[in-house]
Order: structure tokens, then C-alpha cells, then sequence
């Protein structure tokens, strides 16, 4: 979860965050050296005095710096078109979850498991804002999908660590997939502005071992 002072990403608990996080490392290293070659010719420009006869019609640097940006632009987007390929639809998943959003709270439901649901409300305890009262249980390593949709107005079902955000939308069924990779407790909230307790939708994630969570729906059927 996010802490006081962090000047990062969460840390990634899916393999889709992971490959994002990636890129964003690449990316911004990319953008680092183009800054630090921007100043470095603005400064030497406001110091040299003297003009070049050479440069002013010089067809080869012209030639390069119209290469080198699409050359840039060709290394960043196959890294990105990658990312979007593994957040696109997933072929056969193993566990299939529906989520409602209501105002103002989060409803779940199994239907792979005898069809049990529950609501989850926020609680008052140690996590400020990010606790609640029954938490969306998932297995480690599966392939899972979440069938999200609302029941009244628009939420955002959102779990930073998991590298994803799906609008909750009234009358219309919106898909989610990830594979998490890491066990834990995992936090988010809603990300649209959806009512006056907009802030009071928190998203407590447990991720359990396979064996762990059949017992767990073996207890709450």
C-alpha cells in the first residue's frame, strides 16, 4: 500500500503492473537523456558566440534529427503495444468474479462457487479509509476475471498494486483480468467521483494460497 514519503509506484503484485512499472523505468530514462542533451545545447548555445557557415544548410544533421525522434518513438511504443496485449482480453480463465458497485459500496459475487455473494462495507479500524468489514478473497496465480458493472451511478473498481482500473458503468458489463503473483492484503478505493461518501468505497484484496481459499468457500457457502 502507499506510504508516507513514497515517490513511486506501489509495489507491483501482478505480472501486469510488473511489465508497466518496466516501462516506465525505460520510458523515463529515455526522456531523462533527451532532457540532459536539451540543456546541455541550450547551454552551450547561450555561451558560443560564434556562427557556423557549415550548419546552417547541412542536409545530414537534418536527416538524423528527423531519424532519431521516430527511432525514440519506434523503441517506446513496442514496449507499450506489449503492455496492452497482456491487459487485453484473457483466453479461458480459471476463476470468474462479478462486482457490483453501489453508493456506497462494493458488492461480490462467486458465480463459479454455488453462486454466494456478499457486500463489503468500509470499517473504522487501523487502515484509515481502507478497511472493511468482508474483503474480496482471491487464489495466488490464477488467472482471474472480473465482470464489473453498477447498480446506480458510476464507481471505479481500482487496485494500484494490481496495475488496474475499470469503470463500474450502470447498465453496461465491463471486463477486468489479472494474474496476481504475490500473497498479501491489498488495498484501493474508487476512482470516480460518484456521491457525496465517495471516499468511504474502499478495496480490501487478500490474496490467499489455493488451498486457503477453498476452505474459505467451503466456510462462507
Amino acid at each position: 500500500m502507499a506510504v508516507w514519503g513514497n515517490m513511486s509506484f506501489q509495489n507491483s503484485a501482478s505480472f501486469t503492473m510488473e511489465q508497466m512499472t518496466f516501462f516506465y523505468d525505460f520510458s523515463f530514462l529515455i526522456i531523462l537523456l533527451i532532457l540532459m542533451f536539451v540543456v546541455y545545447l541550450m547551454v552551450y548555445l547561450a555561451f558560443e558566440s560564434l556562427i557556423k557557415c557549415y550548419d546552417l544548410d547541412n542536409q545530414t544533421m537534418e536527416f538524423f534529427w528527423t531519424i532519431l525522434p521516430l527511432v525514440i518513438l519506434v523503441f517506446l511504443a513496442f514496449p507499450s503495444i506489449r503492455i496492452l496485449y497482456l491487459m487485453d482480453e484473457l483466453k479461458n480463465p480459471t476463476m470468474t468474479c462479478k462486482v457490483l458497485g453501489h453508493q456506497w459500496f462494493w458488492s461480490y459475487e462467486y458465480s463459479d462457487f454455488s453462486s454466494f455473494e456478499f457486500d463489503s462495507y468500509m470499517v473504522f479500524n487501523l487502515m484509515r479509509l481502507l478497511e472493511v468489514d468482508n474483503c474480496f478473497v482471491i487464489p495466488l496465480g490464477l488467472k482471474i476475471r472480473l465482470l464489473v458493472s453498477s447498480v446506480d451511478v458510476l464507481h471505479s473498481w481500482t487496485v494500484p498494486a494490481f496495475g488496474v482500473k475499470v469503470d463500474s458503468v450502470p447498465g453496461r458489463l465491463n471486463q477486468l483480468n489479472f494474474t496476481v503473483n504475490r500473497l498479501g492484503v491489498y488495498f484501493g478505493q474508487c476512482s470516480e467521483i460518484c456521491g457525496v461518501n465517495h471516499s468511504f468505497m474502499p478495496i480490501m484484496v487478500e490474496v490467499v494460497l489455493n488451498q486457503g481459499f477453498s476452505v474459505w468457500v467451503e466456510n462462507s457457502e
